[in-house]
């Protein structure tokens, strides 16, 4: 396994991490009973990163992390989970960081999760009703009792990192990025105020920051799968996202026909050239990747054994220029 090192995490990162989300069973492909399974192979390849949230499964992507890492397992790895995306009983979400919410929300993500501490709290998204200096006191109240280690922002704009660097120390940053979005302005259709290639790049490298890009496969569409049309059931929860379904999607569905012939041509899998890419970039430090298979597992974990070549990145940057300011 491939590690990096940033200043502001003592740990070195695997350069390939697991994301957690499908970990809830939102997905067709949702890990389910081989949750465990996953998780302690994972583990036994070098990978030190798990990315879960409570709201993946409300509660059961962090409940089976939890399960999977007790034990000696949970020394290894490096749990990061987030706060501020709560829920109703309709299963309504509501974007929430208030003291009060993230008091309580931290202690059900420990509970959950079974152990008394997480290494990076990340806040998932914005909340414009509650000032930055409330979430911060309940940031900074959690961490001084030792239930969380690191601290990180997931999609926010750069005017309000800077706002929270200049009261808190932020570790770590995490944001959309593959190959097709790369300065995009949306995610399942919540506006996103960050352009990660132009913004969110430079600012990491210039403090040190780790960078975990979630969706490096384009939520399946950059594993090589994808048909024209119906690539998922009703109620797989990618059908919220209208770049994977309808009028947008043609565009992106021509983006990964190009990249996976590259792919062919060099006689590499597309997933790997996807991984790759992301990779060899120096900001980015370990690459949220879903599996739902141990296979699956093995062949994220491949693309960290080979190098593109100066050459056939400069070729890839001539396919996906056209997808830099979408």
């Amino acid at each position: 396994m491939l590690y990096k090192k940033v200043a502001k995490i003592k740990e070195a990162l695997s350069a390939i991490g697991i994301g957690c989300w499908n970990f809830g069973g939102q997905w067709d492909n949702s890990v389910g009973d081989n949750t465990i399974a996953l998780v302690h192979a994972a583990v036994d390849y070098g990978i030190n990163l798990f990315d879960v949230a409570p709201v993946y499964g409300y509660g059961r992507a962090e409940e089976l992390l939890g399960k999977a890492l007790k034990g000696d397992k949970r020394s290894k790895v490096l749990i990061a989970s987030k706060c501020g995306l709560v829920w109703n009983q309709k299963l309504e979400n509501t974007n929430n960081l208030t003291k009060k919410s993230i008091l309580r929300e931290i202690d059900e993500s420990l509970q959950r999760l079974q152990t008394d501490y997480i290494d990076i709290y990340q806040l998932h998204w914005p909340d414009k009703h509650t000032p930055i200096e409330e979430t911060v006191s309940a940031l900074e109240e959690i961490k001084k009792a030792g239930k969380i280690r690191y601290i990180g922002l997931s999609n926010f704009g750069q005017q309000d990192m800077e706002q929270f660097m200049s009261m808190i120390e932020i570790s770590v940053q995490q944001s959309l990025y593959n190959m097709l979005e790369r300065n995009t302005d949306s995610y399942h259709n919540i506006p996103l105020a960050y352009r990660t290639e132009s913004e969110v790049l430079p600012m990491v490298k210039a403090h040190q920051q780790a960078f975990l890009p979630y969706s490096p496969l384009f939520q399946g569409l950059l594993a090589g799968a994808f048909k024209k049309e119906k690539n998922f059931s009703e109620n797989d929860i990618r059908n919220a996202n209208p770049k994977l379904r309808g009028p947008l999607f043609k565009k992106y569905y021509d983006g990964a026909l190009a990249i996976g012939a590259f792919a062919d041509k060099i006689g590499r899998p597309i997933n790997e050239i996807a991984f790759n890419w992301l990779r060899q970039k120096e900001e980015v430090t370990s690459i949220i990747a879903g599996a739902s298979n141990i296979s699956q597992l093995e062949r994220n974990i491949n693309a960290m054994t080979w190098n593109l070549t100066e050459g056939q990145l400069t070729e890839i940057e001539t396919i996906i220029a056209p997808f830099k300011s979408l």
